[in-house]
């Protein structure tokens, strides 16, 4: 009898030492907060620049490669230095990047301004993000892994499933309850449903990132994160979760965190900007 790895889990163990490493660093940022905290995310930001770039047929030793992770430095630190009104500005000007180009390194941006704006209300909206797109990401890896069956979307990422799809919210939704329940604020439907909402945004970024890859006819953005392919790869799931948990504390905070929100809360915060 054949004692061979099955193929499925070949990746399991470098995908756990990446994750560790990447949870030893992110976890030491966060609770720093700071500039540590920002020059985290400032890495992350100019490595998925780099990916894009890179995908996209640019250099990153060419000028135009220069230019895209100076265009990702100088948003980062109009955000860093509170200039949130900056953004439209450097969408702007992202123009000259091409259409396609244009559009992924707004929203690199976006979620970079999003996890930044987070840090400002205190570790816990941050690791409520990042835990709850981890939890979705690992639930689903897991459950498509061992239970298999139909493919969620074959033509864009034949390896998802639906019922990984389905663990992986379930993932998101027992941990989202689980830390309102640790941090004692908010009630267990409300940080269930908003878990779930992220979770969905999380697998959407998924397909969108495997979509683009296909497109462009790559496997992964990128080696650096063994196991795991790039660092779009990697996050490209809180890309797309980190804005929607952004907006809604944008809304609510400093009343509510954005996970014990409810439909009342946002409505209220946004009665209260209208003009009278």
């Amino acid at each position: 009898m054949s004692t061979a790895k099955p193929t499925a889990w070949r990746d399991l163990k470098p995908r756990l030492l990446s994750a560790l490493v990447l949870v030893a660093v992110a976890g030491l940022a966060i609770g720093a907060g700071g500039w540590v905290y920002k020059a985290l995310i400032l890495a992350a930001m100019a490595g998925m620049a780099v990916e894009a770039a890179t995908l996209f047929g640019v250099r990153v030793k060419s000028w135009r490669g220069c230019l895209y992770v100076l265009w990702a430095v100088g948003a980062w630190l109009a955000a860093a230095t509170g200039r949130w009104d900056a953004f439209p500005a450097f969408c702007v000007t992202a123009l000259v990047f091409g259409a396609p180009l244009c559009l992924i390194m707004c929203i690199i941006v976006l979620a970079g301004n999003a996890l930044l704006w987070l840090r400002v209300g205190g570790i816990m909206p941050v690791l409520f993000v990042i835990c709850v797109v981890v939890a979705s990401d690992s639930c689903a890896y897991l459950t498509g892994r061992i239970l298999g069956g139909p493919k969620l979307a074959p033509r864009i990422s034949p390896g998802k499933t639906w019922s990984g799809s389905f663990g992986g919210l379930v993932g998101a939704v027992l941990f989202g309850m689980g830390l309102a329940v640790l941090s004692g604020q908010g009630g267990l439907v409300q940080a269930g449903l908003w878990a779930a909402a992220l979770g969905v945004v999380a697998q959407a970024g998924d397909l969108a990132e495997s979509g683009m890859k296909r497109s462009l006819g790559v496997k992964d953005s990128g080696t650096m994160l063994p196991g795991h392919g790039g660092l779009l790869d990697r996050f490209d799931g809180l890309v797309f979760a980190a804005p929607l948990a952004a907006l809604v504390s944008l809304c609510v905070a400093p009343s509510v965190p954005f996970w014990a929100a409810g439909l009342h809360d946002i409505f209220a915060a946004l009665a209260g900007h209208l003009p009278r």
